[in-house]
């Protein structure tokens, strides 16, 4: 397996300028006119870029250090599949010298980058059930493309690669104040308990490739209906995986929402209901993730800036009893049976 390239970790962009964009794009064949559009993305470097011929295209350079070319080719790869199947989604586009995934040096670092056509639309109307069920349906689609064949190289969704692993990555980091360190240690190992607990208690599920983070931010809606972006985190799991961000409210109300998203679904694909019982499982794993992922990223200027909110006994103190609170929704659902 290849290794990725290894600018700087602490500043992986510092020379990423606009030039360096352009002329990056220039490389593969995609002339710009002078005008581009940072967008926001905190992982890589995502811009909006104006060519000569009229186009506008989306050029994503990858952070240096976390994806090793077989995860990003993967990830390329299985939107290029998801296209080809007329699914809207943010494909990357064969680029001038072969492939989707190009190179570009700037001052002895490599910048790994793949391209895409700009896609538009705004946010959905998660209100409206005939939405949720359009949108359902896509999954749908997403997920049977997704069932032909695994992944190989991306990351699995289980307890070990988002739970225990950034809970220990985290003990280990110096990051957690120590007056604080306990109680959220405390914390974090009876919310994974349960998640181990619920896990077990559901069995052996069918797994296949997903989007991953599939929330609000990452469909846009046309008249067309909606258009998914950022595979970025594509992996392995269950299906579940990619309707429970797009739940919100009162319990009764995520329940009418998913209904209606499963009721686009099962046009395309059967969904075990067993995994409705990892909800909260995920949500869980999602919360020490995070923490994590912040805590990996927080030499990167851009991150004290972005997440001022960070690292201070508070936040840990506070991350603690959301776990706490967690480990109970979890015991009380395993008692009651559902």
């Amino acid at each position: 397996m290849s290794s990725p390239s290894s600018p700087s970790l602490d500043t992986p962009y510092a020379g990423l300028t606009p030039e360096a964009v352009l002329d990056a794009l220039d490389s593969v064949g995609l002339r710009g006119d002078g005008r581009l559009i940072q967008l926001n993305s905190y992982e890589n470097r995502v811009f909006q870029v104006f060519l000569e011929d009229g186009s506008v295209v989306v050029p994503k350079f990858y952070r240096p250090g976390r994806w090793t070319d077989e995860q990003i080719l993967e990830e390329q790869t299985f939107a290029r599949e998801l296209h080809e199947a007329e699914i809207p989604v943010a494909a990357p586009l064969e680029l001038d010298g072969g492939g989707t995934l190009a190179r570009f040096d700037v001052e002895g670092q490599t910048y790994r980058f793949g391209v895409a056509a700009r896609r538009s639309g705004r946010a959905p109307e998660l209100e409206d059930p005939a939405v949720l069920e359009w949108i359902g349906r896509f999954i749908g689609r997403i997920h049977a493309v997704g069932a032909t064949r695994p992944f190989e190289h991306r990351l699995r969704l289980d307890i070990a690669t988002y739970g225990t692993g950034p809970r220990d990555w985290l003990l280990g980091s110096e990051l957690i104040p120590l007056d604080a360190e306990s109680t959220w240690k405390q914390a974090v190992d009876a919310a994974l308990e349960q998640v181990q607990q619920r896990f077990d208690e559901v069995g052996t599920l069918r797994t296949l490739r997903l989007h991953g983070d599939c929330h609000t931010g990452n469909v846009l809606w046309t008249e067309a209906g909606p258009h998914f972006v950022d595979l970025d985190d594509a992996l392995t799991g269950p299906a579940v995986q990619d309707f429970w961000m797009l739940l919100s409210g009162e319990p009764v109300a995520m329940r009418r929402q998913l209904d209606s998203l499963l009721a686009g679904y099962e046009d395309f694909m059967e969904f075990d209901w067993r995994e409705l019982r990892l909800i909260e499982a995920l949500r869980t794993l999602r919360m020490i993730h995070y923490s994590a992922w912040i805590a990996r990223r927080w030499n990167d200027p851009a991150f004290p800036v972005a997440f001022p909110w960070f690292g201070g006994r508070g936040y840990w103190n506070e991350q603690a009893t959301r776990l706490l609170d967690q480990a109970e929704t979890l015991r009380a659902s395993s008692s009651a049976g559902h």
